[in-house]
């Protein structure tokens, strides 16, 4: 399951899971493009990551355009001669009650997660089958693609609309050797997690310490979030699987707190 010279780009990875799963994906040998909305971030963390510049790039890619989505794929391809793994990771977090949720909020929501899933599966999919060597397509879910919280209506449409992306992109790209699969963390202790904690203690009344204890971790099995690096290692071995055994599904990494 090596990832040695594989091509992977991973969206929303100038920080965050996105940032650690880039590392874990050049540890492992593959050359990364770190596409990132803010492309000085993406560009520096590749430098940082790869000073050579040979294994690493930064790539300008608001995942709403398809335009950009399109010219990004095709510079990574132009540099690193192909795809070969996906991860749209890119995401954004709003809560507010339902009943006062703005449009404008959720459409920018929906459009980030699925559109931008959409968008970067379909200009990766041209490479991966016209290239003839298979290829992964991971989609970074949440608990919430199988549960529901408040405050998250959104969110949870999206991050359920995955699990279905996925399940269709696995039976169009098994003939093509291409696999596609959800990661469905817990939470995550980083800043869009962080962002949230004084947010839903106002939304809800209760103390920021009590939206982490009996909100966020109130149903794992030890109370302790989930890491980064849990994530990356997830994604690490969903790239490197070698067969269509495991395709079309959702692992979900959240120290328990959903059991399928």
């Amino acid at each position: 399951m090596s990832l040695q010279d594989k091509v992977a780009i991973i969206t929303g990875a100038a920080s965050g899971i996105g940032k650690d799963m880039a590392r874990a994906f050049l540890e492992q040998g593959a050359k990364v493009a770190i596409a990132d909305l803010n492309i000085e971030a993406a560009t520096a963390t590749a430098a940082a990551f790869d000073p050579t510049g040979q294994s690493a790039m930064g790539v300008a890619m608001n995942v709403t355009d398809e335009a950009q989505v399109d010219a990004g794929v095709e510079a990574v391809v132009a540099k690193f001669g192909g795809v070969d793994i996906l991860v749209s990771n890119a995401g954004v977090q709003i809560v507010d009650p339902l009943e006062s949720f703005r449009f404008a909020d959720w459409k920018t929501l929906l459009a980030i997660h699925l559109d931008g899933a959409f968008l970067t599966t379909r200009a990766c999919l041209k490479h991966m089958y016209a290239q003839g060597r298979g290829g992964s397509i991971i989609y970074m879910g949440s608990v919430h693609s199988k549960e529901a919280s408040v405050l998250k209506a959104p969110y949870v449409t999206a991050k359920h609309g995955l699990i279905g992306l996925a399940k269709v992109v696995a039976k169009e790209g098994a003939a093509h050797g291409v696999r596609s699969n959800v990661i469905c963390p817990g939470f995550v202790r980083t800043p869009l997690v962080e962002k949230q904690i004084p947010e839903q203690a106002a939304a809800l009344g209760i103390s920021e310490a009590d939206v982490v204890k009996k909100v966020m971790l109130k149903d794992t099995v030890d109370g302790e979030f989930t890491t980064t690096d849990d994530v990356a290692r997830t994604a690490v071995f969903l790239a490197g699987f070698p067969t269509n055994a495991l395709t079309g599904q959702s692992i979900v990494v959240s120290h328990g707190w959903f059991m399928q």
